[in-house]
């Protein structure tokens, strides 16, 4: 069973602004002639990369809720021009929506088990996926998603 990591995705305000960063950075990416992944560096390096790297993702967090995912598929630890430790976490640039669940606010990232993962909004939960934003976090809100 692979593991997971979460991560708040700080200053983005939508699944769908999400999703136009990557597209964005791709754009560039492919501008530049650099391979197609999305790369975030964070300060800590995952101990348990095996695990992650034997199918594990990139859960955000958006505005409270675990709304999407993204699958990595590579760790490279690296030093910063400063001599800092650091670590690119890249994954494919391809932005999974998941069923939303509130989460609160914390530091870094976590690691998350399968089994505490959220389901992807598949084609089964099309009509949940097209909803506006804000009403499904208010239906979420109310109980009735």
């Amino acid at each position: 069973m692979p593991l997971h990591l979460i991560k708040l995705a700080v200053g983005c305000d939508s699944l769908k602004e999400l999703k136009g960063w990557v597209a964005e950075r791709m754009k560039t990416a492919k501008r530049k002639g650099l391979p197609l992944r999305h790369i975030h560096v964070t300060r800590m390096t995952p101990k348990r990369d095996e695990e992650i790297l034997a199918g594990g993702s990139l859960y955000w967090v958006i505005r409270g809720e675990i709304a999407a995912r993204e699958k990595i598929i590579a760790i490279e630890p690296f030093r910063d021009r400063d001599g800092i430790g650091r670590c690119r976490l890249v994954m494919q640039p391809k932005v999974i929506a998941v069923s939303p669940r509130p989460m609160r606010p914390f530091q870094g990232w976590r690691y998350f088990t399968a089994d505490a993962a959220p389901p992807d909004l598949g084609k089964s939960a099309a009509s949940i996926a097209a909803m506006p934003e804000p009403l499904r976090r208010e239906l979420r809100d109310l109980g009735l998603l």
